[in-house]
Formats: C-alpha cells, sequence, structure tokens
C-alpha cells in the first residue's frame, strides 16, 4: 500500500511540474509576440527623424544678399534696395562734400568706389568732381582723379578707380562726393536708397551716417572737421547715395 501512494505522489508532482513549464513558455511566447521583434542596432527605426536639408541647419538658411555675391568687398547697402533716383542743383550741392558713412567688418584692399549713376545731362559743364575716402579722424586717406568725364557718360553703376588703391582695416569710413560745375537738375541723377532725413536716426555729429560738410570746395581737403556734419542739405530731399566698394 505505501508502494502504490508513493508511486502516486511522484506521479503527481511529475505532472504538476510539466503543466508549470508548459504554462510559463506560453506566457513568454505572448509576451514575445505583443512586445514584436527587438531592432537591431543601426536599423532604420532607429533613424525615423530626417535629417535637415542642406543649408537650412538651425534656421532657414536664407541669410540675405551679401557684396562677395555680386565681385563686391562692401557697399551702402543692397543695390536691389537702391531704387531711388536722387538730384540736386548745381546751387545746392555744388563745391559742398557730401559724406555718407560704411563701416567695414574685415581688413580690405580698396581700389574702386562704385557709383550709381541714374541719369546723365549730355549738356551739363562739370569739373572738379571727385569721390573719396576719409577715415573716422576725418582725414583723406584715397581719392579717384577727376571724374567728370565719367559722369557725362553711361548711366548705369560704374567702378571710379582711386589713384592708388590702399589697405583699409576694419572700422569706419566716409565715402565723400564732391561735384561742381553747371548741369540741369533733373538729368544728373544717382542711384539712392530713398533715405534722406531718417538715415541719420539715432545719430549725431561725428558719427552721421549721411552728411556734407563745407562749401566752396574745388578739391577735397586734406582733413574735415567731422564735427561740423550738417543735414540743412539733405533735408531738402538728396537722399543717400547707393556705393559699393571692389
Amino acid at each position: 500500500m505505501r508502494t502504490h501512494a508513493r508511486t502516486r505522489t511522484r506521479s503527481s508532482a511529475t505532472a504538476l511540474v510539466t503543466a508549470l513549464a508548459a504554462l510559463l513558455a506560453l506566457t513568454g511566447c505572448t509576451a514575445h509576440e505583443k512586445k514584436g521583434p527587438t531592432a537591431p542596432s543601426g536599423s532604420a527605426a532607429t533613424a525615423s527623424v530626417p535629417p535637415a536639408p542642406a543649408g537650412q541647419s538651425g534656421g532657414s538658411g536664407f541669410d540675405g544678399p551679401r557684396p562677395q555675391d555680386q565681385n563686391l568687398l562692401a557697399w551702402t547697402g543692397d543695390p536691389n534696395d537702391a531704387g531711388h533716383v536722387t538730384a540736386q542743383t548745381s546751387a545746392g550741392v555744388g563745391g559742398r562734400v557730401t559724406l555718407v558713412r560704411i563701416v567695414l567688418r574685415e581688413q580690405i584692399t580698396w581700389s574702386n568706389i562704385w557709383l550709381g549713376l541714374a541719369g546723365i545731362d549730355p549738356n551739363a559743364q562739370l569739373s572738379n568732381c571727385y569721390l573719396g575716402v576719409y577715415d573716422a579722424k576725418g582725414t583723406l586717406v584715397a581719392a579717384t582723379p577727376d571724374i567728370s568725364s565719367q559722369l557725362m557718360t553711361d548711366a548705369i553703376a560704374k567702378p571710379l578707380a582711386l589713384s592708388k588703391p590702399f589697405t583699409a582695416p576694419a572700422g569706419t569710413y566716409f565715402i565723400a562726393l564732391l561735384l561742381n560745375g553747371n548741369w540741369t537738375t533733373n538729368l544728373l541723377t544717382l542711384k539712392s536708397t530713398g533715405a534722406g532725413i531718417s538715415v541719420n536716426a539715432g545719430l549725431t555729429p561725428p558719427n552721421l551716417r549721411y552728411s556734407t560738410l563745407l562749401t566752396g570746395q574745388t578739391s577735397l581737403p586734406a582733413t574735415v572737421n567731422l564735427a561740423d556734419q550738417s543735414t540743412s542739405t539733405i533735408n531738402t530731399g538728396w537722399a543717400s547715395q547707393w556705393y559699393a566698394i571692389s
């Protein structure tokens, strides 16, 4: 009797272990099916976010026109925005030094001043007309020869060569224009930004962005006192000229 009891006990234990093992195996398979297969390292599942398009990392990718896009070194503004045409009488600006400020962010070799000539007067009588460059102290550091003849032809944006190129360190400069002679007011015209009075917002001499100095000049003086910058002529509609550097 004892032998039969022991046999039945062992059989029951064996059956219980087998049933438990089967249950565990079934549970593992079900969990595996719910989770799904594990993606291997480096698979497409780990790279679901596409990279940003070239040139658009960290922003829109548009940084606006730069002078270098047009083979220039610097400019007073994008020429595409210089759509205004400005003119003045010979009595209004003849003999005056007109200054447009430009700030260089890096050192360049300055060889030419580009001027936007919008219109010409074929009957004008011009003489002693110059472009030049003053530094932040008011010292003339470069100038063109007389450009009178070049103001009589080709109403385009044109480079006017300095008598001698110079190394211009980063800093503030003033491009100077001097006109002399007689011309018809609305025929001899220059490209400008259209900004007159507003161009100097927030500024005072000697740091005006657009101004005039002196009267009765037939050449660009070696030095000017930038503290004497005036806006009286600017305020009559002599809009800020467009210039570039090469």
